[in-house]
């Protein structure tokens, strides 16, 4: 007998029951329940001016008198959290980092220096890997910040400041799965961050800067100057100046516009494609005529030291596509169009 046809057959596996629809909507909503009113547990427990609110305004002013990085520590799902609370504080002016516990038992505990501070997350407050490092951590002198559930555990007994994270049941129907714990350290994280923002004054310039690359970075970063076309890429021409060449200056350029200059290169007007349609409908005869006599006198300007985000609003109000950049004396230096915004993703 071969040995295919002497092997077992694998039992065939039923898929379980789905329940219906309503059941299912039923079971999210008690999940959702449960970690909502966690966190209005732990709204509460931060009114009235008691222990857990002196506490939440201790680990604050630690955090900024820290003169190095909130280093966040926590194992297994706390450590995910960890990890967020981390990346949220770095990025609204808080320092921070996210070292494993694990790993800083193996050499990683060298990015802890005596100027920061130590952010440990905990539902139980008796990892191992945690309470492992705390000897080390205190006779370097590290204020110990601990987020836990338990406040008699040993994380907290050797803790500076206890956040208090506890909640009254998990949403995991076995009470088992880190899950409305997990919503608390979160939110509680969270809460640490916006506060201090709060109190440091951060504008949304600041946030701009820790995120370059996203939309906010980009309105709040990028100047006129860095999105303008200069030098021979600005379309001019002097007031004299025939319509033919007028054209061809336009269309080398490409910008769908160009500006009308003195000799000093002052702004006297613009000519642009619209203005062409217009001239062309109203049936002018335009072969004969002069830059000065098509333009539009005294077009809207803009500094080239402004944002780019504050020319979209000029454009928008306005209802043109095309804005002139001048120096303070009024002189050309540049332009833009929406097109010119639009590369550069600040539209």
């Amino acid at each position: 007998m071969s040995l295919s046809s002497s092997a077992a057959a694998p039992q065939a596996v039923n898929p379980p029951a789905i329940p219906a629809d309503e059941v299912l909507a039923d079971l999210a909503r008690q999940a959702l329940q449960i970690e909502a009113q966690a966190l209005l547990d732990l709204r509460a427990r931060l009114e009235g001016g008691g222990a857990p609110a002196g506490a939440f305004a201790r680990a604050v002013a630690v955090v900024l008198a820290c003169q190095g990085r909130v280093v966040v520590m926590g194992m297994g799902k706390s450590g995910h959290v960890g990890r967020k609370i981390a990346a949220t504080l770095a990025s609204t002016g808080t320092p921070a980092m996210f070292v494993h516990p694990a790993e800083a038992h193996h050499g990683d505990l060298g990015m802890v220096t005596p100027g920061d501070v130590v952010l440990a997350i905990s539902n139980s407050g008796e990892s191992e890997e945690l309470t492992g490092l705390l000897p080390v951590l205190k006779r370097q002198g590290v204020p110990l910040i601990a987020m836990t559930g338990k406040a008699e555990s040993a994380l907290a007994r050797h803790a500076d400041v206890v956040l208090d994270s506890a909640v009254a049941v998990e949403a995991c129907p076995l009470n088992l799965a880190p899950t409305a714990s997990t919503t608390a350290q979160m939110a509680l994280g969270d809460a640490l961050a916006v506060t201090l923002l709060d109190v440091r004054g951060f504008k949304p310039e600041d946030f701009a800067r820790s995120h370059p690359g996203g939309s906010l970075g980009r309105r709040l970063l990028t100047h006129v100057r860095d999105v303008m076309r200069a030098g021979d890429a600005v379309p001019s021409v002097g007031p004299d100046t025939a319509f033919g060449e007028l054209m061809r200056e336009m269309s080398a350029k490409g910008l769908g516009a160009a500006a009308i200059v003195d000799a000093e290169r002052r702004v006297l007007g613009i000519f642009t494609d619209g203005d062409l349609r217009r001239k062309i409908e109203a049936g002018f005869d335009l072969r004969a005529t002069t830059a000065a006599q098509v333009m539009t006198p005294g077009p809207r300007t803009i500094g080239d030291e402004l944002l780019a985000a504050e020319a979209v609003a000029v454009m928008e109000e306005r209802r043109i596509t095309t804005l002139l950049v001048v120096d303070a004396e009024g002189r050309l230096v540049g332009a833009l169009n929406t097109n010119d915004l639009m590369r550069a993703k600040v539209i």
